[in-house]
């Protein structure tokens, strides 16, 4: 696999040297990979360790043991390093500087070329939905959400392959979300990967097609969102007309979860023998698919089996 993020047997211990301080695991034996061009979000509760892999992925600190491999090569690599746009969770942005200080700044920090910096400036704040009329704002008079779009402008600069974003929408209203979604389909569809940190499980679960779960400092579970996420032992069905008036007969073995929607449990077999029965009784099918989990019920499944 072409892995965008690679890390094996990664562990991070804080304190407890030289006897000072209690010793603390943040990572313990991390394997993780993200393919190249993937949507990849890492949930997790407070405290499960998602920060302390972000730096390390980004070489802000150095894993105790294991290691970690990004776009290829070495975090520290400054030849790598270019390749990442990053969104920090705490964003600072000088106040008294406007929006295309900022990203001139960030453009210098990420030595991109001089050559045609300032169109690529403006395409940037014009993608994140930044009117011109505040582009020469000072950015201590934005709103969170308008500092949270100019954030993701610097990590957009220089079309990078890697993308991490760290509470991308935190602030941001729900049309706000909406345009930020947009944009990070296209930076996916032109081949960047994705990684996301977020508590909103619900963004997470729009942008992302692949997942991990983080807890305790260990990784519970990863793989694609469709597969993790759909039931295979049960089946939503629409029915026409409304069989829950046509009697005993086409509603046996089907249980009620909404208006004509109905849950079946089984294998395939198992479904096929209630749906015959229901077409049989004068149903018809007018919608079937499998069930599927949201990532709030996959987190807290995984953590109950921790």
């Amino acid at each position: 696999m072409n892995a965008a993020i690679e890390a094996a047997g990664l562990s991070k211990r804080f304190g407890g040297a030289f006897g000072l301080g209690v010793p603390k695991t943040a990572l313990e034996a991390v394997d993780l990979t993200v393919p190249r061009g993937a949507a990849f979000g890492l949930i997790g509760l407070n405290g499960a360790g998602k920060t302390t892999f972000i730096k390390a992925m980004l070489a802000v600190l150095r894993p105790t043991a294991g290691r970690i491999r990004v776009l290829g090569g070495d975090p520290e690599d400054p030849a790598i390093r270019a390749q990442i746009g990053y969104l920090p969770e705490r964003l600072y942005l000088p106040p008294s500087w406007n929006a295309r200080q900022v990203l001139a700044s960030t453009a210098r920090l990420r030595r991109l070329p001089a050559s045609g910096i300032d169109a690529e400036i403006d395409r940037q704040l014009v993608r994140v939905g930044l009117a011109p009329e505040d582009w020469k704002r000072k950015v201590g008079g934005f709103s969170k959400g308008m500092r949270q779009r100019l954030g993701l402008a610097g990590a957009l600069l220089g079309s990078p392959q890697l993308l991490v974003l760290d509470e991308p929408t935190d602030g941001v209203d729900p049309l706000g979300r909406g345009e930020i979604r947009q944009v990070l389909a296209e930076e996916k569809a032109r081949g960047a990967t994705l990684f996301l940190n977020s508590h909103l499980l619900s963004e997470t679960e729009r942008v992302c097609d692949r997942i991990g779960i983080l807890h305790g400092g260990r990784v519970l579970v990863q793989g694609p969102v469709e597969a993790l996420a759909t039931r295979d032992d049960r089946w939503i069905v629409r029915l026409e007309p409304d069989v829950e008036r046509g009697g005993a007969p086409a509603t046996e073995g089907l249980d009620p979860i909404g208006e004509n929607r109905f849950a079946v449990s089984g294998d395939a077999q198992q479904m096929n023998l209630v749906l015959d029965r229901a077409r049989v009784a004068g149903a018809i099918i007018t919608h079937l698919e499998r069930d599927t989990k949201d990532l709030e019920q996959l987190l807290r499944e995984a953590v109950s089996k921790r």
